[in-house]
């Protein structure tokens, strides 16, 4: 029971990665409406952040696995 209690928290780190892959991109938008020529800059910067951000909940999902497979 615990253990499922304990995975579930560790996923939660998928939540803060959504979060921010959605905020990324609507600031992404906003610029290149405000700014069409730097529109690469801004795509470059976009994909980057949201590798950063994805890697966070990838690591909360790895954790959860691990607590509930590796802890008995």
């Amino acid at each position: 029971m615990m253990i499922a209690i304990g995975a579930g928290i560790a996923v939660l780190g998928a939540l803060g990665g959504g979060i921010g892959i959605g905020i990324a991109t609507g600031k992404a938008a906003e610029a290149v409406a405000r700014q069409p020529e730097a529109e690469s800059k801004i795509r470059n910067m976009l994909i980057l952040g949201c590798a950063l951000a994805e890697a966070t909940a990838i690591y909360g999902f790895v954790i959860a696995l691990m607590i509930m497979f590796m802890v008995k």
